[in-house]
């Protein structure tokens, strides 16, 4: 809390998380006091959380499967809120990682938006770790180009320059800003 008071004291509004519960008991005071504060849950949402999430936060970049896609779209509905939803992409096709892979990503968009009634406003990736993410990132743009997506959630503390030159709008760079986790 002592070190995200400066940021907004210096007009920053955009804050993300990973963790629904820490959020939760971290966020909930400071949202009240800073309404203009934008929330975004940047870890793996699993579906049994989204009724916590829905009310504290502003945008989800992790939207990874039609299960969790059906639940946000019912607590949407039932609290008459809506956010802004990133499609979290398997771009290195990584069995140990979530996401939709980029051949399954035009049908999944349309399920999304049409069924669930969902605001997809962008694509999230998270590239291979021994990897060069430049390719990557430009893949997650042209995905993104094909389905006339405008956001990009891609690049972290350690590649956020060339997340940054191939279209990335959202950069994860915490542990820049505050250092590693404790």
């Amino acid at each position: 809390m002592s070190a995200i008071l400066p940021l907004i004291e210096n007009k920053q509004i955009h804050f993300g998380e990973n963790k629904v519960q820490e959020a939760v008991e971290k966020w909930t005071k400071i949202k009240q006091n800073f309404q203009n504060i934008k929330l975004h849950m940047i870890g793996k949402l699993q579906t049994n959380k989204v009724k916590f999430v829905i009310p504290l936060f502003d945008y989800i970049h992790s939207l990874d499967n039609l299960k969790l896609a059906k639940k946000i779209s019912e607590e949407e509905q039932k609290l008459k809120k809506k956010l802004k939803i990133f499609i979290q992409v398997n771009i290195g096709n990584e069995e140990q990682k979530s996401g939709i892979r980029a051949q399954e990503l035009s049908e999944f968009y349309k399920t999304c938006t049409y069924d669930f009634n969902l605001d997809i406003v962008g694509l999230m990736c998270l590239p291979p770790n021994e990897s060069e993410s430049k390719k990557y990132f430009l893949e997650m743009k042209n995905l993104a180009k094909n389905l006339n997506i405008q956001e990009l959630s891609m690049g972290m503390s350690n590649d956020y320059l060339d997340a940054a030159n191939n279209g990335a709008t959202f950069l994860r760079i915490g542990t820049k800003i505050f250092g590693n986790r404790g």
